[in-house]
Formats: structure tokens, sequence, C-alpha cells
């Protein structure tokens, strides 16, 4: 479900970021309630606030305490620390909106939801250029041993001989997940003179075409790519896309990148293809377990290691918290 409204703004002269406030008052929205699980910016809290939603902020609940409160809100947000599980969703009475700040869903419940007829929204758009310049910065890094010269720099040694790098331009980046970040990802590596090819899908973003980037099988990005980036959606539980199999074919010492969901890529797989040579780096900045404690791979010297850090930037969580806020108000102003 996608709302769409005409609303005034106000820009946050700090950043320069557009809120999109609107900042017309709606009595009709005082009787719902609103519980906010995850941080989000006070600025949305106020924000939801001053339109009359009935604003609730109790962080870090676990599931039996969220399953004895739920039946109290008309909607709750969270981020990605909480989980919103089948008990709590069907443990609800009133619930019918359930807002995630961010590009995943996978800890939602959709099923249950879908059941009780809740609306599930997230914020896709919000993080995209936070995630895609990321995505270059780690493609740089991985280029250029950044990680491992600073590293070195900081035990006062001048390793400059054993640290020469490769440019990226003339090489082929392979997208797996060409929606909206891995589109994003594209016309940033193009610009640096990288040959971009895409795993082709029927919910593909069409701009891939337009733009003349090369749609493939996922055969044939992994046989062809120089660097690997993943940007795809992907659920806990389920077969992961890249394991020993698909590792198998990729051309030797192939640099990549999972950015999308961890368990996206097999862990284990990729700890043995680095191993073997087969992979010759890799930048993870996303996990199977988070926070996680795979110190093999994490302490691998070939393998950039980031904290899910991918949405993390000061104008990406203002994008992300404002988006959850207008997408409150806007629901329920359409069903008053």
């Amino acid at each position: 479900m996608d709302m769409n409204t005409n609303i005034d703004t106000n820009t946050n002269l700090s950043t320069g970021i557009n809120l999109g406030i609107d900042t017309g008052k709606n009595p009709s929205l005082a009787h719902r309630r609103v519980l906010v699980c995850d941080n989000i910016t006070q600025e949305s809290i106020e924000l939801m606030k001053s339109r009359g939603l009935d604003i609730d902020v109790k962080l870090g609940l676990k599931e039996t305490e969220l399953t004895n409160i739920i039946s109290d809100y008309d909607a709750v947000i969270v981020r990605s620390a909480t989980k919103i599980t089948a008990p709590i969703i069907n443990s609800s009475s009133r619930l019918k909106l359930i807002v995630r700040g961010g590009v995943g869903i996978d800890n939602i419940d959709l099923v249950s939801a879908k059941a009780k007829n809740i609306t599930v929204m997230n914020t896709p758009d919000a993080s995209t250029n936070s995630v895609a310049e990321l995505t270059i910065a780690l493609i740089f890094s991985l280029a250029r041993s950044v990680t491992k010269a600073d590293s070195s720099m900081k035990k006062m040694l001048w390793e400059k001989k054993s640290l020469i790098g490769t440019e990226v331009a003339g090489k082929t980046l392979g997208i797996i997940g060409a929606g909206r970040i891995g589109f994003s990802v594209a016309t940033k590596a193009s610009a640096l003179g990288m040959n971009i090819i895409a795993v082709d899908h029927p919910e593909a973003n069409p701009e891939f075409r337009k733009a003349g980037f090369k749609m493939c099988t996922l055969e044939e990005v992994l046989k062809n790519s120089d660097y690997i980036t993943m940007h795809i959606p992907f659920r806990k539980g389920t077969p992961p896309i890249i394991a020993r199999k698909e590792l198998s074919m990729v051309k030797k010492g192939v640099c990549i990148l999972n950015m999308a969901r961890g368990g996206a890529i097999d862990e284990a797989s990729l700890l043995e293809a680095l191993q073997n040579g087969t992979v010759a780096k890799a930048a993870l900045d996303v996990w199977y377990d988070e926070p996680s404690s795979n110190k093999e791979l994490i302490q691998n010297e070939n393998v950039v290691a980031l904290p899910h850090l991918g949405a993390s930037t000061k104008e990406g969580q203002l994008r992300v918290c404002s988006s959850v806020a207008q997408k409150t108000i806007d629901f329920f102003s359409q069903i008053n």
C-alpha cells in the first residue's frame, strides 16, 4: 500500500535535507495510538504528535512484552532491531499498520500480517543513495587495499611495494539485485568507467535497459565479473543466492560484496573460496547473524568487514525517519 499526498515541506537547514513535513494538524488522528519500538529522530516523533497521533516510545521490548501491549496500538514503527513476529501480530486486536524504517522487511512476519489485514510499509527509497555510495567506497577499498594500508601504517610499517592495487576503470561489475539500489550503484560505477552487467529478472528496474546496461543470467554474471555486488531482497531461512556451486563458476580472483542481507551469500562457502584463492577479496556489510560472531571470516585479511552501515548516514537517517512519520500520518489520514 503506497500513500501519495500533497504536502508542505520543510528543510533541515543543517543538512539541506528535505524532510517532507506536513505541517497541517488533523484532529481526527487523536485517537490513533502509535508504538515506536526502535530509534527514530525526535523531529519525526514531534511531527506525528503535531498531527494529532498519540505516540509512545518504548525501545528494546522483548517479544513477550510486545505481545502483552500490542492490542493498545493502531500502529507500530520499527527499524531493524525489533522483530514483529506471528505471536505479536496474532495478539493484536486493533493493529492496522506496521512501518519498517529501511528497505528490508525480513523482521516482520508478512504472512501473519496479511492474514489479519494489517498493512506493512517500508521506506525503500530513503537509504538508496547511502547504500550505493558505500558500495562504491568498498569497491575502491578492495581495489586499492585501503584498510590493509591503514592498518599497516598504524603499526608504523611502510609496505608500499606489497600494496599495489588495481584500477576499477575497465573492470566489469556484476550486479545481483537490479532494483533501486542496484541501479544507483550501476550509474555511479559506470561513471567511473566500469562495465555494468546485471542479473535479469521480471521485476528488474526498467532503467537498467534504458541506460544500456547489459542484462544477463546469474551464471553469466558470475563467470564474467571482476566485481560482484549483491543488492537483492533475501529472507533468512531461504537458500543462499551464492553458495559453493555458484562460487565454482566465478572468474578466479573476483571480488565480492554483500550489501543486501546476511545469508544471501553462504558465509562458510565464501570463506572457503577466499582461502583457496577463488575469491581474491570480499566486503561484507551484512551478516547471517547480527551482531556477527563469525570471527574467522571477519578477521580474514582479505575481507573488509562492516557492522551493517549501509543506511548509516546522517542524510539517509533523516530521510528514513521523516518518511516513516509521513507514511504513518498519510495512512491514518486516508482511512479516517
